[in-house]
């Protein structure tokens, strides 16, 4: 604005002083005797103009060189969209959400897709420049899944802002707190056959987590830690640490992130990343504020929450994400044997209502101490928001499907069936939820479930009975070739949601399987031991642990139903 109006007074300036130079040419000239008579002011300036002083000269110059460094100016400054920390959005296959956003050159760290680090859906404007090496300048891109808000989506957090975001350090505190009525009244209080739930009629701290991004000059790092129950029981379920010497799952107990990498400008935007990051195999988010459920269907709790390994994370457009992984081996802080694990995710969004999703995993030996058993596994799911009327009081609905397939071969079990090769060791579920937002999104109700067949049981989670852990196993319930497991649940969720920031949630759960597997009303842990009659416990008919056992051998109560109520208090900044 300042140079246009010097512009104007500078034109309007030069334009004085010519025709006061020209007039008092004249003036001087009916004066003067012995000159012949001067021409009219309006003659002079047809006929011959007066030139210009070397002043008048430097003013236009001056002019000139002020309207070139306008349109320098107008070239570059333009308005750009800033982008605040997540993502994701992975759901990083590690299944998984993440935001999933690419920031801009003031800010170098994007969100990872799969790693759930959300806050605002910003959007880069279309006409926003950049410089480029040789100084001229190009439309910057557009950053990937920023055109829509997408906190909508299963398994990613609803946060539109981060408080205290800065440059350089994008913080984040989240806090999981839950109370479980287990119909059953378990007398130990232990729940088991769940990766969200772990005991009864008890306030308990389940998850606890300080962390945040680090983002400067394209180098990023997450750090996440985890206190409560989730320190405990996620290291549980892992055996590779049983595999060496150095204890594994002491050394990561405590976080449930922790990577570093950078980011390419290239394409819309690489980043690589080695580390420990979350898995968004199986849909929903390790972290309960993120999802529309507490306890998530068998398909979720039977797969991988974190992957430990090297990603690279590749949006060749706005809509679409490509991301290769080598990992140690499924859900493992080290190797079950001699060979890692391979993956990739695909994550395409094309509009702000659809989500479509595929995770696939090969190759790796993730059975422990069984060299050559080798597992593959393909988890697929779509989002869909099929209503969204911010007037009314029902403002929104959205349903997600996923879809799992999965086997082992080798070591003595077989993909296609029981056969020579061995008894047929396969995955096969899926799971449907339906969710509904009420009041500017302040209230939620999910209602869904699943079912899966899980022949082996290579993924079906051990009950804690009498302290058993993935390592140590338990005769109580067999993960051998063959024993047959198939299980089904439906849950009804209801959340209320007064801030971003909160959620208090209530939830109902109803899951059966074909054989003993959850807590019943003696508990999961046998008293004193193994001798005695067998009391409140009972032999578990069908189990090899039963046959040829001694009549006085004690076995756990456990029952093919499971009824509980849970409430849960969920907070994330």
């Amino acid at each position: 604005m300042c140079i246009f109006k010097w512009k104007n007074l500078v034109t309007l300036l030069v334009g004085v002083f010519c025709g006061s130079a020209v007039g008092a040419s004249a003036f001087a000239g009916d004066d003067a005797k012995g000159q012949p008579p001067a021409k009219s002011a309006a003659t002079a300036k047809i006929e011959a103009p007066a030139p210009l002083t070397e002043r008048e000269r430097q003013l236009l110059d001056r002019v000139e060189q002020l309207e070139r460094r306008m349109a320098e100016l107008e070239g570059k400054v333009q308005p750009t969209a800033a982008v605040s920390a997540s993502t994701p959005t992975s759901s990083d296959s590690s299944s998984a959400s993440t935001r999933i956003a690419i920031p801009s050159a003031a800010s170098p760290e994007p969100a990872s897709p799969g790693v759930t680090r959300t806050a605002t859906a910003a959007r880069v404007e279309p006409q926003a420049m950049a410089m480029n090496a040789t100084g001229t300048v190009n439309p910057e891109k557009a950053q990937p899944f920023a055109f829509a808000n997408f906190t909508w989506l299963n398994g990613n957090p609803r946060t539109k802002d981060v408080p205290l975001d800065t440059k350089f350090f994008t913080p984040e505190i989240r806090a999981d707190i839950d109370y479980v009525y287990d119909f059953a009244h378990p007398k130990d209080d232990t729940i088991g056959g769940s990766s969200e739930i772990f005991r009864s009629n008890e306030v308990h701290v389940t998850q606890l987590g300080v962390g945040g991004d680090f983002h400067y000059d394209n180098v990023r790092a997450r750090l996440m830690t985890q206190f409560g129950l989730y320190s405990e029981t996620t290291p549980r379920n892992d055996a590779s640490p049983a595999r060496g010497q150095w204890n594994l799952a002491g050394a990561y107990r405590y976080l449930s992130e922790a990577y570093g990498g950078y980011h390419f400008n290239v394409l819309h935007g690489v980043n690589l990343d080695a580390g420990i990051f979350m898995s968004y195999v199986g849909l929903f988010s390790y972290y309960q504020f993120d999802n529309w459920t507490y306890q998530p269907s068998y398909v979720s709790s039977n797969t991988p929450w974190f992957f430990n390994g090297v990603r690279v994370q590749i949006f060749p457009t706005e809509h679409l994400k490509i991301e290769p992984w080598f990992v140690n081996g499924w859900q493992s802080y080290g190797r079950f044997n001699n060979r890692p694990g391979f993956g990739m995710q695909v994550l395409w969004r094309p509009n702000g209502w659809l989500s479509v999703l595929g995770n696939q995993y090969l190759l790796g030996e993730d059975a422990l101490n069984t060299p050559g058993r080798v597992r593959y596994h393909t988890d697929d799911s779509i989002q869909i928001k099929y209503y969204d009327n911010p007037e009314r009081f029902l403002d929104k609905a959205a349903f997600s499907l996923t879809g799992d397939m999965g086997c082992e071969h080798g070591g003595g079990v077989s993909c296609a069936g029981n056969s020579a090769k061995g008894p047929k060791q396969s995955f096969l579920g899926y799971m449907l939820y339906n969710r509904f937002w009420f009041d500017n999104d302040k209230y939620g109700l999910t209602l869904g479930g699943g079912q899966i067949n899980n022949p082996g049981r290579y993924l079906v989670l051990l009950p804690p009975i009498n302290g058993a852990t993935a390592i140590s196993g338990t005769p109580y319930f067999s993960e051998n070739p063959g024993d047959p497991y198939k299980a089904w649940d439906v849950s009804g969720t209801f959340d209320w949601m007064p801030s971003q920031y909160i959620t208090f949630r209530w939830e109902y759960n109803h899951r059966a399987a074909n054989v003993p597997y959850f807590s019943g009303s003696g508990g999961v842990t046998p008293p004193g031991g193994n001798q005695g009659a067998p009391g409140s416990f009972v032999c578990l008919s069908g189990f090899t642990a039963c046959n040829g056992s001694p009549a006085n051998t004690w076995f756990p109560d456990l029952g093919k139903t499971e009824n509980r109520a849970t409430f849960a208090i969920l907070v994330k900044f």
